[in-house]
Protein backbone atom coordinates (compact mmCIF):
# COMPACT_ATOMS: atom_id res chain seq x y z
CA UNK A 1 0.00 0.00 0.00
CA UNK A 2 1.17 3.57 -0.68
CA UNK A 3 0.61 5.85 1.90
CA UNK A 4 -3.06 7.29 1.22
CA UNK A 5 -3.69 3.23 0.80
CA UNK A 6 -2.27 3.04 4.30
CA UNK A 7 -4.24 6.06 5.60
CA UNK A 8 -7.51 4.50 4.05
CA UNK A 9 -6.87 1.30 5.41
CA UNK A 10 -6.23 2.84 8.87
CA UNK A 11 -9.36 4.74 9.00
CA UNK A 12 -11.58 2.04 7.69
CA UNK A 13 -10.47 -0.80 10.15
CA UNK A 14 -9.27 1.02 12.93
CA UNK A 15 -11.58 2.11 15.40
CA UNK A 16 -10.37 6.09 15.79
CA UNK A 17 -12.38 7.95 18.49
CA UNK A 18 -12.32 11.38 17.31
CA UNK A 19 -14.30 9.90 13.72
CA UNK A 20 -16.39 7.22 15.70
CA UNK A 21 -17.13 8.28 19.31
CA UNK A 22 -17.49 6.30 22.44
CA UNK A 23 -17.44 2.76 20.38
CA UNK A 24 -13.41 3.68 20.06
CA UNK A 25 -13.01 4.15 23.90
CA UNK A 26 -11.16 1.48 25.33
CA UNK A 27 -11.36 0.88 29.27
CA UNK A 28 -7.86 -0.41 30.33
CA UNK A 29 -4.44 -0.26 28.93
CA UNK A 30 -4.12 -3.90 28.36
CA UNK A 31 -3.79 -3.41 24.28
CA UNK A 32 -1.34 -1.04 24.65
CA UNK A 33 0.73 -2.80 26.78
CA UNK A 34 0.60 -5.98 24.71
CA UNK A 35 1.21 -3.92 21.24
CA UNK A 36 4.48 -2.13 23.50
CA UNK A 37 5.27 -5.85 24.58
CA UNK A 38 5.56 -6.72 21.08
CA UNK A 39 7.20 -4.05 19.73
CA UNK A 40 10.30 -4.65 22.57
CA UNK A 41 9.28 -1.69 24.51
CA UNK A 42 10.01 1.38 22.44
CA UNK A 43 9.48 3.75 25.56
CA UNK A 44 11.58 2.69 27.50
CA UNK A 45 14.69 4.46 25.12
CA UNK A 46 13.73 7.73 25.71
CA UNK A 47 12.87 10.50 28.39
CA UNK A 48 9.59 11.98 27.91
CA UNK A 49 6.78 14.62 29.87
CA UNK A 50 3.75 13.19 29.76
CA UNK A 51 1.01 16.12 29.36
CA UNK A 52 -2.72 16.13 30.25
CA UNK A 53 -5.20 18.57 30.65
CA UNK A 54 -9.10 19.64 29.26
CA UNK A 55 -7.66 22.72 27.46
CA UNK A 56 -4.03 23.51 26.78
CA UNK A 57 -2.40 20.54 26.58
CA UNK A 58 -1.92 20.59 22.84
CA UNK A 59 -0.27 24.13 23.41
CA UNK A 60 1.03 23.39 26.21
CA UNK A 61 3.16 20.26 24.41
CA UNK A 62 4.38 22.54 21.53
CA UNK A 63 5.58 25.12 23.68
CA UNK A 64 7.79 22.43 25.87
CA UNK A 65 9.12 21.18 22.65
CA UNK A 66 10.15 24.55 21.52
CA UNK A 67 11.71 25.40 24.21
CA UNK A 68 13.69 22.02 24.38
CA UNK A 69 14.62 22.53 20.66
CA UNK A 70 16.17 26.09 21.49
CA UNK A 71 17.98 24.54 24.19
CA UNK A 72 19.45 21.53 22.06
CA UNK A 73 17.81 18.77 22.21
CA UNK A 74 16.56 15.91 19.74
CA UNK A 75 12.88 16.26 20.39
CA UNK A 76 9.53 13.88 19.64
CA UNK A 77 6.19 15.88 19.92
CA UNK A 78 3.10 13.46 20.22
CA UNK A 79 -0.09 15.12 20.25
CA UNK A 80 -3.51 15.01 18.47
CA UNK A 81 -6.03 14.99 16.76
CA UNK A 82 -4.59 16.18 13.60
CA UNK A 83 -5.64 18.83 11.79
CA UNK A 84 -4.33 18.45 8.13
CA UNK A 85 -2.06 15.44 7.86
CA UNK A 86 -2.01 12.48 9.90
CA UNK A 87 1.85 12.69 10.35
CA UNK A 88 0.81 16.11 12.27
CA UNK A 89 0.68 13.76 15.46
CA UNK A 90 3.91 12.67 15.21
CA UNK A 91 7.45 15.10 14.65
CA UNK A 92 10.70 15.24 15.69
CA UNK A 93 12.09 18.73 16.29
CA UNK A 94 9.44 19.83 14.60
CA UNK A 95 9.26 17.53 10.88
CA UNK A 96 6.63 15.71 10.96
CA UNK A 97 7.21 11.76 10.52
CA UNK A 98 7.88 10.77 6.85
CA UNK A 99 5.25 8.72 4.77
CA UNK A 100 7.75 5.76 4.48
CA UNK A 101 8.03 4.99 7.76
CA UNK A 102 4.18 5.38 8.68
CA UNK A 103 3.44 3.02 5.16
CA UNK A 104 6.11 0.24 6.41
CA UNK A 105 5.03 0.62 10.10
CA UNK A 106 1.22 -0.31 9.43
CA UNK A 107 2.72 -2.96 6.62
CA UNK A 108 5.05 -4.86 9.14
CA UNK A 109 2.97 -5.07 11.75
CA UNK A 110 -0.50 -5.17 10.07
CA UNK A 111 -1.67 -8.48 10.75
CA UNK A 112 -1.34 -8.00 14.60
CA UNK A 113 -2.87 -4.94 14.77
CA UNK A 114 -6.05 -6.82 13.00
CA UNK A 115 -5.56 -10.10 15.71
CA UNK A 116 -5.67 -7.63 18.49
CA UNK A 117 -8.65 -5.63 17.15
CA UNK A 118 -6.18 -2.55 17.84
CA UNK A 119 -7.96 0.99 18.33
CA UNK A 120 -6.43 4.01 16.14
CA UNK A 121 -5.28 5.70 18.89
CA UNK A 122 -3.47 2.51 20.30
CA UNK A 123 -1.42 2.03 17.41
CA UNK A 124 -0.80 5.66 16.63
CA UNK A 125 1.49 5.75 20.09
CA UNK A 126 3.10 2.37 19.50
CA UNK A 127 4.09 3.88 16.18
CA UNK A 128 5.30 7.11 17.55
CA UNK A 129 7.28 5.84 20.49
CA UNK A 130 9.08 3.61 17.97
CA UNK A 131 9.32 6.15 15.88
CA UNK A 132 11.03 8.23 18.95
CA UNK A 133 12.97 5.33 20.29
CA UNK A 134 14.71 5.29 16.40
CA UNK A 135 14.83 8.92 15.90
CA UNK A 136 16.96 8.34 19.36
CA UNK A 137 15.19 11.39 20.58
CA UNK A 138 16.74 12.81 23.81
CA UNK A 139 13.28 13.57 25.24
CA UNK A 140 9.73 13.26 23.54
CA UNK A 141 6.87 15.44 25.01
CA UNK A 142 3.82 13.01 25.06
CA UNK A 143 0.19 14.51 25.06
CA UNK A 144 -2.61 12.33 26.25
CA UNK A 145 -5.31 12.19 24.07
CA UNK A 146 -8.49 11.19 26.12
CA UNK A 147 -8.72 11.80 30.46
CA UNK A 148 -5.24 10.12 31.30
CA UNK A 149 -5.40 7.25 34.10
CA UNK A 150 -7.02 4.83 30.86
CA UNK A 151 -5.04 6.52 27.79
CA UNK A 152 -2.87 4.47 25.67
CA UNK A 153 0.16 7.17 26.35
CA UNK A 154 -0.04 5.84 29.78
CA UNK A 155 2.30 3.76 29.75
CA UNK A 156 5.39 5.79 29.99
CA UNK A 157 7.65 6.95 32.95
CA UNK A 158 7.96 10.60 32.39
CA UNK A 159 10.38 12.81 34.30
CA UNK A 160 7.68 14.85 34.47
CA UNK A 161 3.78 14.62 34.46
CA UNK A 162 2.36 18.14 33.98
CA UNK A 163 -1.71 18.53 34.03
CA UNK A 164 -3.04 21.83 32.11
CA UNK A 165 -6.28 22.46 33.78
CA UNK A 166 -9.96 20.52 34.00
CA UNK A 167 -13.01 21.61 32.43
CA UNK A 168 -16.39 19.80 31.50
CA UNK A 169 -15.85 17.59 28.32
CA UNK A 170 -16.07 14.22 26.87
CA UNK A 171 -17.93 13.99 30.33
CA UNK A 172 -20.02 10.23 28.89
CA UNK A 173 -16.36 8.52 29.76
CA UNK A 174 -14.76 10.69 32.15
CA UNK A 175 -17.35 11.39 34.31
CA UNK A 176 -19.49 14.62 34.81
CA UNK A 177 -18.22 16.59 37.83
CA UNK A 178 -14.67 18.94 37.95
CA UNK A 179 -13.75 15.90 40.74
CA UNK A 180 -14.42 12.84 38.41
CA UNK A 181 -12.84 14.23 35.66
CA UNK A 182 -9.75 15.52 37.82
CA UNK A 183 -9.42 12.29 38.99
CA UNK A 184 -9.25 10.89 35.32
CA UNK A 185 -6.58 13.30 34.50
CA UNK A 186 -4.86 12.77 37.75
CA UNK A 187 -4.29 9.34 36.49
CA UNK A 188 -1.00 10.64 34.94
CA UNK A 189 0.84 11.22 38.37
CA UNK A 190 3.19 8.26 39.11
CA UNK A 191 4.81 7.40 42.27
CA UNK A 192 7.86 9.60 43.03
CA UNK A 193 7.68 11.57 39.90
CA UNK A 194 6.75 15.30 40.18
CA UNK A 195 3.85 17.24 38.72
CA UNK A 196 3.04 20.26 37.42
CA UNK A 197 -0.80 21.62 37.91
CA UNK A 198 -2.05 24.66 35.86
CA UNK A 199 -5.21 25.90 36.79
CA UNK A 200 -7.29 24.51 39.51
CA UNK A 201 -10.21 24.96 41.40
CA UNK A 202 -11.07 24.16 45.03
CA UNK A 203 -12.73 21.05 44.13
CA UNK A 204 -9.58 19.89 41.57
CA UNK A 205 -6.75 20.78 43.37
CA UNK A 206 -7.99 18.62 46.45
CA UNK A 207 -7.76 15.68 43.64
CA UNK A 208 -4.59 16.21 42.67
CA UNK A 209 -2.75 17.12 46.27
CA UNK A 210 -3.98 13.60 47.77
CA UNK A 211 -3.29 11.71 44.45
CA UNK A 212 0.39 13.32 44.46
CA UNK A 213 0.14 12.22 48.35
CA UNK A 214 -0.21 8.83 47.96
CA UNK A 215 1.96 8.64 45.32
CA UNK A 216 4.57 10.74 46.88
CA UNK A 217 5.13 12.61 44.26
CA UNK A 218 6.09 16.57 44.69
CA UNK A 219 3.42 18.87 43.29
CA UNK A 220 4.00 22.02 41.71
CA UNK A 221 1.36 24.66 40.68
CA UNK A 222 1.51 27.00 38.05
CA UNK A 223 -0.26 29.94 39.67
CA UNK A 224 3.18 29.47 42.32
CA UNK A 225 5.40 30.62 39.53
CA UNK A 226 6.60 33.86 40.00
CA UNK A 227 10.29 33.56 38.02
CA UNK A 228 11.05 35.20 34.54
CA UNK A 229 7.99 35.91 32.11
CA UNK A 230 8.63 36.13 28.48
CA UNK A 231 6.70 36.69 25.40
CA UNK A 232 5.31 34.27 23.12
CA UNK A 233 3.80 34.05 19.37
CA UNK A 234 0.89 32.69 20.11
CA UNK A 235 -1.01 35.09 20.55
CA UNK A 236 -4.89 33.95 22.32
CA UNK A 237 -4.22 35.37 25.49
CA UNK A 238 -5.37 31.83 27.43
CA UNK A 239 -1.53 31.10 26.21
CA UNK A 240 -0.46 33.50 29.07
CA UNK A 241 -1.71 30.47 31.60
CA UNK A 242 -0.09 28.00 29.71
CA UNK A 243 3.15 29.46 29.76
CA UNK A 244 3.00 29.78 32.97
CA UNK A 245 3.01 25.86 33.48
CA UNK A 246 5.80 25.29 30.84
CA UNK A 247 7.95 27.63 32.69
CA UNK A 248 7.05 25.79 36.17
CA UNK A 249 7.90 22.63 34.03
CA UNK A 250 11.28 23.95 32.73
CA UNK A 251 12.33 24.57 36.36
CA UNK A 252 11.47 21.21 37.69
CA UNK A 253 13.63 19.61 34.31
CA UNK A 254 16.45 22.10 35.58
CA UNK A 255 16.54 20.03 39.10
CA UNK A 256 16.48 17.32 37.47
CA UNK A 257 19.86 18.19 35.10
CA UNK A 258 18.14 19.45 31.90
CA UNK A 259 19.75 22.58 30.72
CA UNK A 260 17.94 25.64 29.51
CA UNK A 261 19.41 29.14 29.25
CA UNK A 262 17.25 32.45 29.73
CA UNK A 263 18.14 33.10 26.03
CA UNK A 264 16.43 29.38 24.99
CA UNK A 265 13.30 30.24 26.51
CA UNK A 266 13.30 33.28 25.31
CA UNK A 267 13.76 32.09 21.51
CA UNK A 268 11.51 28.66 22.33
CA UNK A 269 8.83 30.81 23.18
CA UNK A 270 8.58 33.28 20.58
CA UNK A 271 9.11 30.79 17.55
CA UNK A 272 6.30 28.13 18.66
CA UNK A 273 4.68 27.89 15.43
CA UNK A 274 8.23 27.74 13.83
CA UNK A 275 9.23 25.48 15.73
CA UNK A 276 6.51 23.19 15.59
CA UNK A 277 3.92 24.59 12.96
CA UNK A 278 1.43 24.81 15.74
CA UNK A 279 -1.82 25.58 13.84
CA UNK A 280 -5.54 26.72 14.56
CA UNK A 281 -5.11 28.78 17.94
CA UNK A 282 -6.13 31.94 17.79
CA UNK A 283 -4.43 32.05 14.21
CA UNK A 284 -4.99 35.25 12.13
CA UNK A 285 -5.80 33.65 9.00
CA UNK A 286 -6.11 37.15 6.96
CA UNK A 287 -6.78 40.97 7.16
CA UNK A 288 -9.31 42.86 5.50
CA UNK A 289 -11.83 41.34 7.11
CA UNK A 290 -9.93 39.80 9.35
CA UNK A 291 -10.40 36.38 9.75
CA UNK A 292 -9.32 34.07 13.28
CA UNK A 293 -9.76 30.43 13.53
CA UNK A 294 -9.12 28.33 16.97
CA UNK A 295 -10.04 24.48 17.87
CA UNK A 296 -11.65 25.84 21.62
CA UNK A 297 -14.69 23.45 21.81
CA UNK A 298 -15.88 23.19 25.20
CA UNK A 299 -17.34 25.58 27.71
CA UNK A 300 -13.48 25.69 29.45
CA UNK A 301 -11.90 26.93 25.93
CA UNK A 302 -14.71 28.75 24.78
CA UNK A 303 -15.14 31.62 27.74
CA UNK A 304 -11.40 32.33 27.29
CA UNK A 305 -11.70 32.95 23.40
CA UNK A 306 -15.14 34.54 23.40
CA UNK A 307 -13.65 36.84 25.78
CA UNK A 308 -10.99 37.73 23.48
CA UNK A 309 -13.18 37.58 20.41
CA UNK A 310 -15.76 40.50 22.43
CA UNK A 311 -12.33 42.88 22.49
CA UNK A 312 -11.94 43.22 18.66
CA UNK A 313 -13.15 45.90 17.14
CA UNK A 314 -15.14 45.38 13.67
CA UNK A 315 -18.15 46.76 11.98
CA UNK A 316 -19.92 43.39 11.72
CA UNK A 317 -18.96 40.21 12.74
CA UNK A 318 -19.82 36.83 11.03
CA UNK A 319 -19.01 33.20 12.53
CA UNK A 320 -18.84 30.20 10.44
CA UNK A 321 -19.62 27.48 13.04
CA UNK A 322 -19.63 23.96 13.31
CA UNK A 323 -19.50 20.86 16.64
CA UNK A 324 -19.44 17.57 16.65
CA UNK A 325 -22.73 15.62 18.05
CA UNK A 326 -21.88 15.02 21.06
CA UNK A 327 -21.12 18.38 22.67
CA UNK A 328 -23.45 20.25 25.49
CA UNK A 329 -25.04 22.90 23.43
CA UNK A 330 -26.37 24.25 26.24
CA UNK A 331 -23.40 24.91 27.63
CA UNK A 332 -21.51 25.70 24.63
CA UNK A 333 -24.18 28.13 22.82
CA UNK A 334 -24.50 30.85 25.26
CA UNK A 335 -21.26 31.87 25.43
CA UNK A 336 -21.38 32.88 21.27
CA UNK A 337 -22.14 36.61 20.80
CA UNK A 338 -25.98 37.24 19.63
CA UNK A 339 -24.64 40.35 17.65
CA UNK A 340 -23.36 38.07 14.80
CA UNK A 341 -24.04 36.39 11.71
CA UNK A 342 -23.61 32.79 11.78
CA UNK A 343 -23.10 30.37 8.98
CA UNK A 344 -24.22 26.86 10.26
CA UNK A 345 -21.70 23.98 8.79
CA UNK A 346 -21.22 20.13 9.73
CA UNK A 347 -17.83 19.00 9.64
CA UNK A 348 -17.05 16.48 7.54
CA UNK A 349 -16.52 13.70 9.99
CA UNK A 350 -19.36 10.81 10.80
CA UNK A 351 -19.37 12.95 14.17
CA UNK A 352 -20.49 16.46 13.00
CA UNK A 353 -23.61 17.52 13.73
CA UNK A 354 -25.80 18.39 11.18
CA UNK A 355 -25.75 22.31 10.36
CA UNK A 356 -30.06 22.10 10.33
CA UNK A 357 -29.57 21.08 13.89
CA UNK A 358 -27.33 23.17 14.86
CA UNK A 359 -28.91 26.36 13.32
CA UNK A 360 -32.14 25.21 15.51
CA UNK A 361 -30.30 25.13 18.91
CA UNK A 362 -28.57 28.23 18.21
CA UNK A 363 -31.95 30.20 17.63
CA UNK A 364 -32.94 29.03 21.10
CA UNK A 365 -29.69 31.50 21.67
CA UNK A 366 -30.44 34.01 19.63
CA UNK A 367 -28.06 32.78 17.02
CA UNK A 368 -29.58 33.52 13.63
CA UNK A 369 -27.95 32.52 10.29
CA UNK A 370 -27.73 30.18 7.48
CA UNK A 371 -27.04 26.77 6.64
CA UNK A 372 -24.52 25.55 4.42
CA UNK A 373 -24.03 22.11 3.07
CA UNK A 374 -20.01 22.32 4.02
CA UNK A 375 -17.66 24.42 6.06
CA UNK A 376 -16.01 25.27 2.97
CA UNK A 377 -19.05 26.72 1.80
CA UNK A 378 -19.70 27.96 4.88
CA UNK A 379 -16.36 30.15 4.82
CA UNK A 380 -16.67 31.40 1.57
CA UNK A 381 -20.33 32.83 2.22
CA UNK A 382 -18.55 34.47 4.98
CA UNK A 383 -15.64 35.68 2.85
CA UNK A 384 -18.22 37.40 0.13
CA UNK A 385 -20.81 38.90 2.62
CA UNK A 386 -17.58 40.42 4.97
CA UNK A 387 -16.95 44.11 4.41
CA UNK A 388 -13.03 45.22 4.89
CA UNK A 389 -13.78 46.12 8.35
CA UNK A 390 -15.88 42.96 9.17
CA UNK A 391 -14.36 40.11 11.29
CA UNK A 392 -14.58 36.18 10.43
CA UNK A 393 -14.33 33.83 13.13
CA UNK A 394 -13.95 30.03 12.55
CA UNK A 395 -14.39 27.93 15.44
CA UNK A 396 -16.45 25.42 17.50
CA UNK A 397 -14.56 22.34 16.73
CA UNK A 398 -11.16 21.17 15.94
CA UNK A 399 -12.75 19.95 12.19
CA UNK A 400 -14.20 22.72 11.47
CA UNK A 401 -10.92 24.92 11.49
CA UNK A 402 -8.93 21.91 9.98
CA UNK A 403 -11.28 22.35 6.86
CA UNK A 404 -10.12 26.31 6.44
CA UNK A 405 -6.46 26.04 7.56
Amino acid sequence: MDYQATLEWMFAQLPMYQRQGASAYKIDLSNTINLVSYLNNPENHFRSVHVAGTNGKGSTSHMLASVLQESGYKVGLYTSPHLKDFRERIRVDGEVISKEYVVDFVSEHRSFFEINQLSFFEMTVGLAFQYFAESSVDIAIIEVGLGGRLDSTNIIKPEVSVITNIGLDHTQFLGNTLEDIAREKAGIIKHNIPVVVGRTTVETKKVFLEKALENKSDIYFASDYDDISFSTDLKGRYQQENMKTVLQTVLILKEKGWSFSDKSLELGLANVVKNTSLLGRWQILGENPKVICDTAHNEDGLVCVMKQLSDERYEGLHVVLGVVNDKDLQSILPLFPINATYYFAKPEIGRGLKAEILQKEGLQFGLKGSCYNSVLLAYKAALEEANTEDLIYVGGSTFVVAEII
